[in-house]
C-alpha cells in the first residue's frame, strides 16, 4: 500500500505542549496534519506552540484541556476535537507521568497517579476515539518506554505500568483490527528528567547505549511520523528508539 497522505487529516496527541509530545505535534504537522493540542496544566506552552503551528498553515492546530486521570471527561475531549476539526484519524498516547517510588514508601496516591497516566487514560482515551478511528481507518501510537522491559531501580510502580501499555498496545492491535492499526514507540535516553539527573548518572546511562550518545526528541516524532504515514502493514509493534540500548546492559 502507498504511503498515506496526512493532508488534512487529524491527530490528538496528548501532553503535547512541551518536550517529546511538543516534538511529535511539529513533525506531523510538518507533514500536513491539522494538530489536536493536548495538555493539562502546561496552558502557555500549548497555545504558544499552536500560535507558531497556525502562522504557518491557518487554523491546522488547536489546544485541548484535559486531566486524563478523570476517565469521564476522555469522551468528552474525544468529541471537542472532533467538534473542531470533524474528524479524528490518529491519536498519539503520549503524556506520561514518571518518578521514583521506593518500595517501602510507595502510596496508593503514587499507584493511581502513575498507572492511570501511564496505562489506564491510554485505555479509556483509545476506547472513546474507536469509533472515529474505525470510521476513518485510523492509527494509534503509544509512547511506551525502554524500562517495560528492563526494571528501573526505584521505580517499581512506572515500570509495570509501561510494561501494562506495552501490552495494552499489542491488545488493542488484535481487537480493533482491521480497521485501527495500533503500535508503540519506546524511547530510551531522549531527554534526561526535569527534575534534573547527575553528570556521573548520565554517563552511566549512555555507556550502556551501544551508539554512544543520547537521542533527540525528534527522533521519536519521526518514528510516528513513519507508523502513522508509512506502515500501513504494521500493527501490534513496538519500535525501540533507543541507540541500540535494549539489546542489553
Amino acid at each position: 500500500m502507498p504511503k498515506q497522505d496526512l493532508h488534512d487529516k487529524v491527530v490528538l496527541v496528548t501532553g503535547a505542549a512541551r518536550r517529546i509530545g511538543a516534538a511529535i505535534v511539529t513533525r506531523l504537522h510538518e507533514n500536513g496534519a491539522r494538530v489536536a493540542i493536548h495538555y493539562r496544566g502546561s496552558e502557555d506552552e500549548a497555545k504558544q506552540l499552536a500560535a507558531g503551528l497556525n502562522e504557518k498553515r491557518r487554523e491546522s492546530a488547536a489546544t485541548f484541556q484535559a486531566d486524563l486521570l478523570d476517565t469521564d471527561e476522555l469522551p468528552k475531549l474525544v468529541a471537542a476535537v472532533t467538534g473542531w476539526a470533524g474528524r479524528l484519524d490518529c491519536l498519539v498516547n503520549n503524556a506520561s507521568t514518571f518518578y521514583p517510588t521506593p518500595v517501602g514508601n510507595i502510596t496508593e496516591t503514587q499507584w493511581q497517579d502513575l498507572v492511570g497516566s501511564n496505562l489506564k487514560a491510554p485505555l479509556f482515551l483509545s476506547q472513546a476515539a474507536a469509533p472515529q478511528l474505525q470510521e476513518h481507518g485510523g492509527v494509534i501510537v503509544n509512547i511506551v518506554d525502554i524500562h517495560a522491559q528492563r526494571p528501573l531501580r526505584n521505580h517499581a510502580v512506572y515500570g509495570p505500568a509501561k510494561a501494562g501499555l506495552a501490552m495494552l498496545t499489542r491488545s488493542l492491535a488484535k481487537d480493533l483490527a482491521p480497521h485501527i492499526r495500533v503500535n508503540g514507540v519506546s524511547p530510551g535516553a531522549i531527554l534526561w528528567p526535569e527534575d534534573g539527573m547527575s553528570e556521573a548518572a548520565q554517563a552511566t546511562i549512555l555507556r550502556q547505549v551501544p551508539l554512544q550518545r543520547p537521542g533527540d526528541p525528534d527522533d521519536i516524532a519521526d518514528c510516528v511520523l513513519y507508523l502513522w504515514r508509512d506502515a500501513t502493514y504494521v500493527t501490534g509493534q513496538i519500535i525501540a528508539v533507543d541507540g541500540g540500548r535494549s539489546i542489553g546492559w
